[in-house]
């Protein structure tokens, strides 16, 4: 089951507080399954779409109209068939997935628990790509590879990581828990824990150390614009430049 913030306060866990370890992990410990059935993954699935979607209304509406959902599930059987080395199987249902969601994901890929993929067209995973739990990410997210080899080439992503829209995560690199990459980012290098992601190819603009995975930041308005920022920057130098250019020239003038 996972923690919410009212649970969170009514409880007075620390949460956002760097303590050397997660107070939502601790408070949820015992009460959730390190091997859960099927139908306990179903209904923990059911509930990150309510937790994560506030559009959600309504666990029919959930079960039949989210593709994201579906793909995941889609995925789990994929999977199961790929590691039994059943890889036609596993692939014939990954494109089939492909053609009812919109949504690829290679069966080779693995994802994590409470993944939600919200809308989902145009969201590629690559076979090697890891994808950690209480991830959210919205459509068009690409975890490519950059090489042709046989070989671990594909993001790994941390929990908690917040990817936004047409975000592109290339190679086999590391996204650090609870971080968040900002829509339309192309992001080719590590990225540290709890840190802001944005611009084209993508940089580190804002690190605010230990956050909640469980809690996610959906309010990507406030990401900051790198490049406005720095044009405001400049702008700021050049008036002060020009300023104290013409009270060198005043004696000049008189």
């Amino acid at each position: 089951m996972t923690i919410n913030q009212e649970e969170i306060q009514r409880q007075g866990l620390p949460c956002e507080v760097c303590c050397g370890a997660c107070a939502c992990e601790q408070a949820i410990a015992g009460r959730v399954s390190a091997h859960p059935g099927v139908l306990e993954r179903v209904r923990e699935d059911v509930r990150t779409v309510f937790e994560k979607d506030p559009a959600a209304r309504s666990t029919l509406e959930v079960l039949t109209c989210y593709p994201g959902l579906h793909a995941i599930w889609l995925h789990r059987v994929a999977h199961w068939l790929w590691c039994r080395r059943l890889c036609f199987f596993a692939r014939l249902l990954s494109h089939l997935a492909r053609w009812l969601t919109g949504i690829e994901i290679h069966p080779g890929a693995c994802i994590g628990r409470r993944v939600f993929i919200d809308h989902g067209m145009g969201v590629v995973i690559g076979e090697t790509a890891e994808v950690g739990d209480d991830v959210l990410m919205y459509k068009g997210v690409v975890l490519g590879g950059v090489s042709l080899e046989r070989a671990k080439r594909h993001p790994t992503i941390g929990r908690g990581v917040v990817i936004g829209t047409n975000a592109i995560i290339l190679g086999p690199i590391e996204i650090g828990d609870s971080s968040k990459i900002g829509s339309g980012s192309v992001v080719v290098k590590p990225v540290p824990p709890c840190a802001t992601v944005v611009g084209v190819p993508g940089r580190v603009v804002k690190i605010d150390g230990v956050s909640c995975p469980r809690v996610h930041d959906l309010h990507h308005e406030r990401i900051p614009d790198a490049t406005s920022e720095r044009l405001e920057h400049l702008t700021r130098r050049l008036e002060e430049l020009e300023a104290r250019l013409d009270e060198l020239r005043e004696p000049e003038l008189q």
